[in-house]
């Protein structure tokens, strides 16, 4: 989709959330819990629900602030956050910016969508202000020198930075039984849901500090399913963008094949207008959609458990009742697909891990980088592993014709894999579950976390969405969709009419579990 096109489906999706408001928060129809109270000064305003169209048009009349938004966004990280360890650190100077955006509005020189509107960053975004970790102790000293483009456009848009959300270290490519949502600088984050789950990775502060409602939006990063998976299991929207739509410069990598930042929030009108701004779109305006006459095809992939499986069955028959076609298929060459992309992950890694260290301070290759965790006692709190930096160590270099060539197997296997299906059945897109329910957090045993919907999408460089699809018991499940390379507007077109649709969301409970 052309910046036109996608700037229209921003507008309409803008249109829509003023018309029809917020929906009814179903915690306050039950009685909100006291994690749910309204931040003081700003009783009228629903965290859980409100949208940034809402608040700029408050803003717009001058019945809102940045200042006062930030201020009830940072009440709420104090109030709630100690529950589940989803932000690492606030910005100190977060309401100096929203400050700057409240003069902006009353000059009538607002910059746009997200001026004023309070952002979480995972902690492997380059911030010059700020501490950029990626979890470890090994980045925990002088920040880098500059920004990342991507946090560049966010302050350009006049967005505050709120701070930096904990995410699973080295956004989980460290061991080979790693415990996603701990790091050793932050610790665990928990499922906001049920709080012995675990809240999936590697983006996982950003998802569960959405879930929250301890920011407007925030930004994972993915290489295979880390902006996905956490969306899916935390109940909240996930964008994981068209390869090279998002500036991956400056973030802390895994593969330049597959790395890309993404937004991520409560709803999927959020998501599109910040994926507008990490991407350059240009706002205007155009019809929004709905789902009559929509061919999708379900994956339904009954391996992932069989209340998951029910509910994907269930998904299926609300879709087609609003006019959908929905047609069950199976994405071919999944298995050579999983044969083949972590060894090119791994030699990926050390390069692309190499030239970032080059510009941090601290461990300056792959090499220092494990010996530093080898010897650190921080980095053992959860699990003392670290395979996957000795694989990368010992993996063949990115110029060897062996993994060139496997490399260019992936490339075509994926993009066939969702363009044969495509085709062959006419779909506007294909839609699989984004996860299983969230499996209890254990360090001694690791994740429980195959699952292959995210990996077609993932290798290809293809979009992905997800929204909420529903709950088995207390647990979020998200549906996943994919279509075609840069089909990124199409697909948040279509994610907004499935997210009215299902109207799956609903606020967390902070249960302890079990």
């Amino acid at each position: 989709m052309g910046k036109r096109s996608m700037a229209m489906l921003i507008a309409a999706l803008v249109a829509g959330s003023l018309l029809t408001g917020a929906p009814p928060s179903r915690a306050s129809a039950a009685g909100a819990a006291p994690d749910r109270a309204s931040p003081p000064g700003l009783p009228w305003i629903d965290l859980d629900t409100v949208t940034i169209p809402e608040l700029r048009a408050r803003m717009a009349d001058g019945s809102l602030t940045a200042s006062a938004l930030t201020r009830a966004y940072l009440w709420r990280i104090r109030a709630v956050d100690p529950k589940i360890g989803a932000v690492l650190r606030t910005n100190p100077r977060a309401l100096r910016e929203a400050a700057a955006s409240d003069a902006r509005h009353r000059r009538g020189a607002a910059r746009g969508p997200l001026d004023g509107i309070p952002v979480l960053l995972k902690d492997n975004v380059n911030t010059r202000d700020l501490p950029t970790t990626a979890g470890s102790p090994a980045l925990a000293g002088r920040p880098p020198h500059t920004d990342a483009p991507l946090v560049t456009r966010l302050r350009d848009a006049g967005a505050v930075i709120l701070g930096k959300a904990n995410l699973s270290e080295w956004a989980n490519f460290r061991a080979a039984k790693p415990t996603s949502g701990w790091s050793a600088v932050g610790g665990h984050t928990r499922n906001p849901y049920v709080l012995d789950r675990n809240p999936c990775g590697s983006s996982s502060g950003s998802a569960a500090g959405l879930a929250a409602s301890l920011s407007q939006v925030a930004i994972g990063t993915e290489t295979d399913g880390s902006i996905v998976c956490p969306a899916g299991m935390n109940g909240v929207v996930g964008l994981k963008p068209s390869l090279g739509l998002v500036s991956q410069e400056g973030v802390v990598p895994i593969s330049a094949e597959q790395d890309t930042a993404g937004p991520m929030a409560r709803n999927v009108t959020d998501t599109a207008l910040t994926h507008a701004v990490l991407t350059g779109a240009d706002p205007a305006a155009r019809p929004g959609g709905g789902l009559r006459g929509k061919r999708i095809g379900l994956w339904r992939l009954p391996s992932l458990g069989p209340e998951v499986d029910a509910l994907m069955r269930r998904t299926a028959g609300e879709l087609r009742a609003a006019g959908a076609e929905v047609v069950e298929v199976t994405p071919p060459h999944q298995e050579r697909l999983a044969e083949l992309e972590f060894p090119a992950l791994l030699s990926e890694f050390h390069r692309d891990i190499d030239a970032y260290l080059a510009t941090r301070h601290g461990p300056r290759n792959l090499a220092e980088l494990a010996e530093f965790t080898r010897t650190h006692p921080a980095e053992r709190t959860c699990f003392a592993g670290l395979e996957l930096f000795e694989q990368a160590l010992a993996a063949p270099p990115t110029t060897d014709p062996d993994y060139r060539a496997k490399r260019a197997e992936l490339k075509n296997l994926s993009r066939r894999s969702i363009d044969e299906t495509m085709a062959a059945h006419r779909l506007d897109a294909i839609a699989a579950p984004t996860n299983p329910p969230a499996w209890k957090t254990d360090c001694a045993r690791g994740d429980n976390d195959v699952i292959p919907s995210s990996t077609p999408a993932a290798v290809a460089g293809y979009p992905s969405l997800s929204v909420p699809a529903g709950f088995v018991d207390e647990l979020p499940v998200g549906l996943l969709l994919m279509a075609g390379d840069r089909e990124d507007g199409e697909l948040l077109s279509l994610g907004a009419a499935v997210e009215r649709k299902l109207d799956a969301w609903r606020a967390p409970r902070y249960l302890p579990g079990s």
